[in-house]
């Protein structure tokens, strides 16, 4: 499996491999407030069903393996990247 990285991710990945990120203290309200942020987003409050063929299904489930991830999880990270413009559609 290969991991491709954004051009933010390698940016930040060569920082820190250079030791140029360092630590910061974090008061106990900011701490609480960046882990509500992080809970809201991570928050999965919806069910969505759809029906699809089953050689989409179990091409899509073969793609989730690929990437070591349960195929519900891979499809709702497609459709977050899709929702969030981090995936293009090229017909």
């Amino acid at each position: 499996m290969k991991d491709k990285l954004t051009r933010e991710e390698r940016e930040v990945l060569r920082a820190f491999q250079k030791g140029e990120l360092k630590s910061v203290k974090d008061s106990g309200a900011e701490k609480k407030q960046h882990a509500a942020y992080a809970k809201a987003s991570l928050k999965k409050d919806h069910r969505l069903n759809i029906r699809i063929s089953e050689q989409d299904l179990k091409a899509i489930q073969l793609k989730a393996m690929e990437e070591g991830l349960p195929y519900q999880t891979f499809i709702a990270s497609v459709i977050h990247k899709v929702a969030h413009g981090r995936v293009v559609h090229h017909p």
